[in-house]
């Protein structure tokens, strides 16, 4: 099968949403079928990618990480000889746009994956939030399909209006990969061998929630002298989180050993004893299941997405929306239990993780797009639909949500000497 892959975030940045693309597609070539991406350029882009199509972008978009696709006309060129039999889209802005253009001209089943509650980027107005939350609704009523990465995200996304079938399908674990052991990595980061080890790995952004977490665990660390707190992770909300541990009186017991990749960090979660996640913006937490893989029980607010994935005193801990008391009792519940008690919550979260393998999820994606081919009983929104009009009201509202983004990045980040009012942009911060 040929698979065409669009995304406005892809490698060399590292979060959930370019693993998720990342591993999905390994396992896909493993298995014979072709996938080309196509995602904008950004600096130290990758040399020599198979089959990836960068396009052309504003790299470092008001002092972010971000880069953002200009608009770009027919793909046919860049595409060569590659015909496509499913056309993939992980936004629902930007390259989604291009997406939903190309599987209309081409008669190509569109599918559109709902990463992140893409409201929760746009700064603080209910009004903006209530306008992006309405496109990615829109947007997610023209496409073919949309997988939802986990159950509470499809009752959301169903709730707010989406009416196109949704199947839950999370993003897979290479689970072999998490084996091993931590003794390199706490010798490497200054962390006593039988120190017990409270962990975060992630972007260190304002979406996370760590203003939260950093009163929450440092509750913990002050009740537990011989404790660490592992951060793994940079972002701008970086400086915020130290200050707020120097304040609190625990940066001693701090461990901040930045963004790291590949065995390194699986390394780093073997070297957790728990994971704590504070966020309430997840749509699946992929990193939970990373932590799970490695052994590691979870202390999370009961939140979409992490709600998924945690069992409460099964394999971690499950807490109340902003209650630091309660985290932090969490945290302390798991360094109380009893090694067979401790053990017992490290191979329920192993178990968890079997749910997450890659080849399971690539099973169900594999199938669906299956079921969207010719031939299969499937009719395309193409032949009930009259698209070009939505395209026309999405391109009227494009300028209204690019004014509203602009103005949020200024905020966020100041004005930019790359700011220009020639081209039409917007952007989206990855999941």
């Amino acid at each position: 099968m040929n698979i065409l892959m669009m995304t406005n975030a892809y490698l060399p940045l590292v979060g959930g949403l370019e693993r998720s693309i990342e591993s999905f597609t390994k396992e896909y070539r493993k298995r014979g079928h072709r996938v080309v991406i196509v995602t904008p350029e950004y600096e130290n882009s990758p040399k020599n990618e198979l089959d990836v199509v960068r396009v052309p972008a504003l790299k470092n978009f008001y002092g972010s990480k971000f880069s953002v696709k200009l608009p770009i006309g027919s793909l046919l060129e860049e595409l060569g000889d590659f015909k496509p039999d499913i056309v993939h889209t992980h936004h629902p802005f930007l390259m989604g746009e291009t997406a939903l253009r190309f599987a209309y001209e081409h008669k190509v089943p569109l599918v559109f994956t709902h990463h992140s509650l893409y409201e929760e980027n746009v700064g603080d107005s209910e009004t903006v939030k209530k306008f992006v939350a309405e496109i990615a609704t829109g947007f997610a009523n023209c496409c073919d399909y949309v997988i939802a990465p986990s159950e509470s995200v499809a009752e959301m996304i169903k709730e707010r209006g989406v009416k196109t079938q949704v199947a839950v399908i999370p993003t897979g674990l290479q689970l072999s990969q998490y084996t091993g052991t931590s003794e390199n990595f706490r010798q490497q980061s200054k962390i006593p061998k039988d120190a017990f080890v409270v962990g975060y790995v992630g972007r260190l952004s304002p979406e996370k929630n760590l203003p939260f977490l950093a009163r929450a665990v440092a509750s913990f660390l002050k009740k537990e002298k011989e404790a660490i707190f592992l951060v793994v992770g940079n972002g701008p909300s970086e400086a915020e989180l130290l200050s707020s541990l120097e304040e609190l009186g625990v940066e001693d017991q701090l461990r901040l050993v930045g963004e790291i990749k590949g065995e390194k960090l699986i390394q780093a979660f073997q070297a957790i004893n728990v994971f704590a996640f504070s966020s309430q913006s997840e749509t699946q937490g992929m990193v939970l299941n990373e932590a799970m893989a490695a052994g590691t029980p979870v202390v999370g607010v009961d939140a979409p997405g992490v709600r998924d994935i945690v069992k409460d005193k099964i394999n971690g801990r499950l807490v109340p929306l902003e209650s630091e008391e309660e985290f932090s009792e969490a945290l302390s519940w798991i360094l109380k239990r009893s090694p067979a008690e401790r053990k017992k919550l490290i191979d329920e979260a192993k178990e968890t993780a079997k749910e997450f393998s890659i080849k399971l999820c690539a099973d169900k994606a594999l199938q669906l797009y299956e079921s969207l081919q010719a031939g299969k009983g499937f009719q395309r929104k193409s032949e009930e639909k009259d698209w070009f009009p939505f395209m026309q009201r999405a391109e009227a509202e494009w300028e209204l949500l690019c004014t509203f983004t602009k103005a949020t990045m200024a905020a966020a980040f100041g004005p930019s000497e790359n700011d220009t009012k020639a081209v039409p942009i917007a952007v989206e911060k990855q999941a």
